[in-house]
Parts: structure tokens; sequence; C-alpha cells
């Protein structure tokens, strides 16, 4: 027997309702014992701890059975996004393969941009640098995006490999900015769709972004991308404020801009994406 400790964003009273109806389905003939404790908070943000006195895999499969109580009924996937910070690397080493796979099918083979690649991985240096990774996973299939975070007072993506964007600087370096690149979605397994035409992952993966900075007290985080992105953006009413004009970078029309962070940015993604509480579990699942 194992114990294992899951930090969940939800309030008490939902998370105790979700599980209970989970370890119905999941539990019977396992013997597990769940502990719960105040809701308390980390890094701003509201959790309710429980501690469950399992298998670490059961434990897992009830949270996610849980989850789909939470999701659209027009979807078929739970909403999870796990947030993979440095501390975490070697727990969820698995999971962070099949992103750097997700990323050069993303990248190399649909997109055909000139990214570094290992095997059938994409991996460069900013993978190096320690960022906090958001995986938005589905319940039994696997991963369906990503986004990967690093902070603009470090090395970033705009300072180092696109400073052309911005020719007449300054390039911008704050504390309460992060840069967030390598933005991937697995579009042959996501076919639910949100408001404006817009996928429902994209609305996941921007409002976990933003519970991310809300959560790290950011006020904007920087990007790179181009404009078509822009333009997804811009339907899903979280649009790029542009430091400089759009510019032409390989096979990719690129530009620089800053995404805000605000309790007023994630209500409007939530409910254009249909989903009402937090996206984002920090962390997942540690073993005790």
């Amino acid at each position: 027997m194992a114990r294992c400790l899951i930090l969940l964003q939800r309030s008490g009273v939902f998370v105790s309702n979700v599980l209970a109806r989970a370890w119905t389905a999941l539990g019977q003939g396992k013997a597990w014992r769940a502990e719960f404790a105040p809701r308390y908070r980390v890094a701003g943000i509201n959790h309710t701890k429980l501690m469950i006195v399992t298998t670490c895999a059961v434990a897992q499969d009830a949270a996610l059975a849980g989850l789909r109580s939470n999701a659209r009924v027009s979807r078929q996937e739970p909403i999870m996004i796990q947030l993979i910070t440095c501390d975490r690397y070697e727990e969820f080493s698995v999971a962070l393969g099949d992103m750097h796979r997700l990323r050069y099918r993303v990248f190399k083979d649909r997109l055909g941009w000139d990214v570094e690649t290992t095997n059938d991985m994409e991996v460069d240096e900013f993978d190096s640098l320690e960022p906090s990774y958001l995986l938005l996973q589905g319940q039994g299939t696997g991963l369906l995006g990503c986004v990967r975070l690093l902070p603009s007072s470090g090395p970033t993506m705009l300072r180092d490999a696109f400073p052309a964007l911005l020719p007449n600087g300054p390039i911008p370096s704050a504390p309460d900015v992060w840069e967030s690149s390598r933005f991937a979605l697995d579009i042959h397994r996501e076919n639910a769709v949100g408001a404006l035409g817009v996928a429902s992952a994209t609305y996941e993966l921007f409002a976990g972004m933003v519970e991310f900075g809300l959560a790290k007290s950011l006020s904007k985080i920087l990007t790179v991308t181009d404009v078509r992105m822009e333009r997804i953006l811009r339907r899903a009413n979280w649009p790029l404020e542009r430091l400089g004009p759009a510019r032409q970078i390989g096979k990719t029309n690129a530009v620089a801009g800053y995404l805000t962070v605000s309790q007023s940015a994630l209500s409007t993604l939530r409910e254009a994406g249909g989903f009402n509480g937090p996206v984002l579990w920090a962390p997942v699942l540690q073993a005790a």
C-alpha cells in the first residue's frame, strides 16, 4: 500500500462529491482510506488536500474519473492540466517524453519549422533552462496539448532567438512577466469546439496559462507566435498586444506581444470555453 497525496484546486465540497462517486465506480474490491484536510492556499490558489492510502494508480484513475463530472456534456475528455516544474521532471518523465513527441509532430511534421530534433522528439536549448510546462491530458487517451513557460528575466526566445521582432528594443524583462512558447495541440484528436469556432482544448490551455500567471502574481505573458495564432487569440477574446510589426522568419509570419493576466481575462476564457472552475492541478500527484 502506498500513500498518495493529491492537491486539487476545487472546493472541498466538490472534491469530496466527485471522488466519492469515482470510488463507487472504481474502488470496489480495493482497500483504500481517504483523509481530507481543510482547504488551504498554495501559491495564492485554494486547494483541498486529500490523502489516499491505496495504490497511486488507483488514486490517479479515480481522480480522473471524478473530473469527468466537471467536463462539458459535449466534450468526451475531462479537463486536467498538469503543471510540471523542474523539481518534478523525473516523476513525470513519461509525460514530458509525450510532450516532446507532440511538439515534433506539430512543429516539424505539420508546420515544417526548422527545429532541433532528437529521433521523434523536438527539444531545444530553452528546455535546458528548467522551464515550467503545462500539459493538457485526456482520460486514457494521453496528451492533448502543451505549453512552456519561462521567466522573462532570464534567456527567452524573443531575446535570444527572435530579437529581430523588436529591432528598436528594449526586450521585455520583468519579474511579473513570463514568456510562453511551444504552444501545441494534437488537432487530430481534439474535436470538441467552444465558442467562436475555437477548439475547446485551446480555451483550456489559455485558461491554464492565466491561472498559472495569477498564481505567480504575473501581470502579462510574453510570447512569440505567428499571425495565425494571433487571429485565434483575438477570436478567443484574449487578444495579443503587439510589441512590433509582424516579420517573416523562415516559413512563419511571426509577431511578438503581451497577453494580459487578470481575473477578467480568465473569466472570459472560461465562459467562452464552457467550463466554470479551475483547469490547473499543481501538482497532480505526489507519492508521500
